[in-house]
């Protein structure tokens, strides 16, 4: 399988993207599976923090009476899962240039570019603020009934069927801003630690890489809405692979999106 880089690029200082194809997202997880055997005592410590983080957080919830909350925790997770994988990236490069293992990984891959990773959570971070804030003007404006309790929102409005246009309009806004999310941050945050680029170079590269390969980025994103959301409905368990999994098959798309720094 080869991969082309392309013939030009919009500004001199920017980086090269290369054009892939479908079949490239098979094998980032074919890639990462490998990477996962080989670092399995780390990956698999990484997955089973994440588990028992987000089961943490989900019981505080429920202990506290606020469960409608769950859902937005868990679509918060996806926008902030690429800064999440950041010690898996790390475990995925030290493999490849054949360098140990060992714990901290994570705390490694921030303190590489920390400022500018920081400048990246931080957007990540605005983009579920404006997901949240466009549900209650789309609510405002396009509910119909009686504005029901807060422990029964997300059943009351997104379930009961009784609030199709909201809903529509809602997962319309929703699909937007995390295509928006994806886009930015879907080879920047590898590149913020990979490399001593600024945040705004990583996320135009970030953005060419995936407007340019639209199809198969498309197809890696649906993998991976796919791999971490069977994750999420398994009470968090199935993250101890497929956290682990997703996080080193982005490493691996980020190589070949990205052509290695000279």
């Amino acid at each position: 399988m080869s991969t082309t880089a392309t013939a030009e690029t919009t500004r001199a200082e920017e980086i090269r993207v290369n054009s892939i194809t479908l079949a490239h997202p098979w094998e980032w997880l074919r890639r990462g599976w490998q990477d996962l055997l080989q670092a399995r005592r780390y990956s698999l410590t990484y997955g089973g923090v994440i588990v028992l983080i987000s089961a943490s957080l989900t019981l505080a919830l429920v202990s506290g009476g606020m469960f409608y909350l769950v859902p937005f925790l868990a679509a918060g997770f996806y926008l902030l899962a690429p800064i999440i994988g950041l010690g898996l990236y790390q475990m995925s490069a030290h493999l490849e240039r054949g360098e140990p293992l060992r714990y901290c990984h994570a705390l490694e891959a921030w303190q590489r570019n920390q400022g500018q990773l920081a400048i990246l959570t931080a957007g990540l971070m605005i983009i579920m603020q404006l997901w949240m804030m466009s549900n209650f003007v789309l609510f405002a404006l396009l509910y119909t009934g009686i504005s029901p309790p807060v422990e029964r929102f997300f059943s009351t409005v997104f379930l009961s069927g009784e609030s199709n246009t909201f809903v529509a309009a809602s997962l319309s806004v929703g699909f937007a801003l995390a295509w928006v999310a994806y886009a930015i941050s879907a080879v920047s945050v590898p590149m913020l630690m990979d490399r001593p680029v600024d945040g705004f170079t990583a996320i135009r590269t970030s953005v060419r890489a995936v407007v340019q390969n639209w199809q198969p980025m498309l197809l890696w994103a649906a993998l991976i809405v796919a791999l971490i959301g069977v994750g999420l409905l398994t009470f968090y368990i199935g993250l101890f692979i497929a956290m682990p999994l997703v996080g080193h098959a982005t490493w691996h798309a980020y190589r070949d999106l990205v052509p290695a720094a000279e």
